[in-house]
This record gives structure tokens, sequence and C-alpha cells, in this order.
């Protein structure tokens, strides 16, 4: 017999409008009357890293994993719709991110699940219209001083009035399409990288006949496990070259206090990752 569940309702107060406490209470009240066994407040502070909308929704997703932690890792189901995810392929694409931005936001990756990432923001108002619910408007999703909300108002109908339709669709669609390709391409850079170490370093003649993408898959991954982070295209490019190239690098300085160098036919780090 399958456990017992309970559905938690979750508000986050960002605090960052009048009267959003009162708000979030109306909520939980709300969450409480559909059936929530238990409601949650998060109230956050939203700081100023990475500008306003990263910074918010970096406190919010620090909250949720905390919930979800206290819950035993429970799956925190987020309200993305598809207009939600053609924004974010079209921001992907415009900021040349890569095909990891491109491919958007997945249906699920623990403990994040977006079971309405199918389904039309249209669909979403139209269902609570019938289950007599008044959705929240917040202020910001109309304010323009926020990308999403030019991109949502002005460039996504321009792009729709100038191509007959359909982007929308097309750029979900795109993103179910990126995000096969990249599950394919990470689990072969997987069993390459398996396949390449050598003890703590990383054998070159293992990874020398692999393509692009998948050697700069393995150097991630490889990075990753050692602590490395904040990687950039520059960083991959360069200690690719090491792999490649017998004119490449023999050195390349990592951010975190790492450096990787090139010794015969294998790549080692040397330094210890510096904490944030």
């Amino acid at each position: 017999m399958a456990p017992d569940r309970k559905l938690v309702g979750a508000t986050v107060d960002h605090g960052l409008q009048d009267g959003s406490a009162a708000r979030a209470r109306t909520i939980a009240d709300l969450l409480r009357r559909i059936g929530c066994a238990d409601v949650e407040i998060l109230t956050v502070t939203v700081g100023r890293a990475g500008g306003p909308e990263a910074a918010a929704r970096h406190a919010r997703y620090a909250a949720l994993t905390e919930l979800s932690s206290g819950w035993a890792g429970a799956p925190v189901l987020l309200g993305h719709t598809s207009d939600d995810q053609a924004e974010t392929v079209l921001l992907g694409l415009a900021r040349g991110s890569g095909p990891r931005s491109v491919a958007g936001m997945r249906p699920w990756r623990a403990p994040w699940g977006r079971p309405l990432l199918g389904i039309t923001r249209a669909d979403t108002e139209a269902t609570c219209a019938e289950a007599g619910l008044q959705p929240w408007r917040d202020p910001h999703n109309t304010d323009p001083a926020f990308t999403r909300v030019r991109l949502r108002t002005e460039v996504l109908p321009l792009l729709e009035e100038v191509l007959g339709g359909g982007v929308r669709p097309a750029l979900t669609r795109t993103a179910a399409l990126m995000r096969d390709d990249l599950e394919a391409l990470d689990r072969i850079a997987e069993d390459a990288l398996g396949r390449a170490r050598a003890g703590d370093a990383l054998s070159r003649s293992a990874l020398a006949d692999q393509p692009a993408a998948v050697r700069r898959r393995v150097l991630r991954g490889w990075l990753a496990s050692t602590g490395a982070c904040a990687l950039t295209h520059d960083h991959l490019v360069r200690l690719d070259a090491q792999l490649v190239d017998r004119q490449g690098p023999a050195q390349v300085r990592l951010p975190g206090g790492l450096d990787v160098w090139r010794r015969g036919d294998l790549l080692c780090i040397e330094g210890r990752p510096i904490s944030s």
C-alpha cells in the first residue's frame, strides 16, 4: 500500500510591495479552504545580487528548498505554464546562454515539479474562473521595468504578428527537443568521463576522438567533482584546447583558486577551491 501523502500549500512573501503580508495571509486562507493539510507562509529577504528578478527568484527558491527539506525532500510543485517556458527559451536565445538555457525548464528535476508546463496561461485562468477562484494579479507582472514583462507584452506579440502566429508553442516544442538531445549528450559524456579518469586527473588521449560537445561536458563534470564552479564558456574553450591542441595553453586558471595543468597525456588540477 502506498504511504499516505499530504498536500502542503506554500506562499512566499517577498516583502517587495505594500500589503504583501496581508496578501500572503489571504492566499494561505484560500489554500486551507481548497484542502491543503498544512499551509506555510514563507517570508524572505530579497537581496540585490543579479538584479531584482534574479534576487527575488534566489530568495524564493531557497525558502522552498528549505521547506522541501523539512518534509523529507518532498516534491515542490510550481505553477509555470507553457507561456513561461516560451519566455524562458527566448531569453536563453537572446543571451546566447547555450543549449541548456534554450532547453528551458524541466517538467521534473528534484525537488522541482512543473505539472502545468504543457498548459497555457489562458487555460489556467479559464480553469480558475470555472472553479470560482480569482487569481492574484501581481503588479510586477505588468511593470515594464522587468525584462520578462517587456518580453511578454512587447516582444512575443510582435513575433506572433510578424511570423503569423504559433511562436509560443514553437518555442516550447524547441525546448522539449533540446532537452532530449541534452539528455543523450549528458549520458554519453558521463560514460566518457568514467573511461577518461586517471585517478584525480583526466586522460587526454581517451577523449581525443570525442566531439567538442562531449569533451566540454566531460570537462565540466570532472571539474565540478573537484569543487570548481562558475565556469564560463571561455574557460571550457581553453580547457578543451588543452585536450586536443598541442599548442594549447599549458595552464588554465579557474575561479576559486584552481589551476588545470597539462602534464603529458594528463590534465591535472592543482590548488584548493576557495569557498565563497
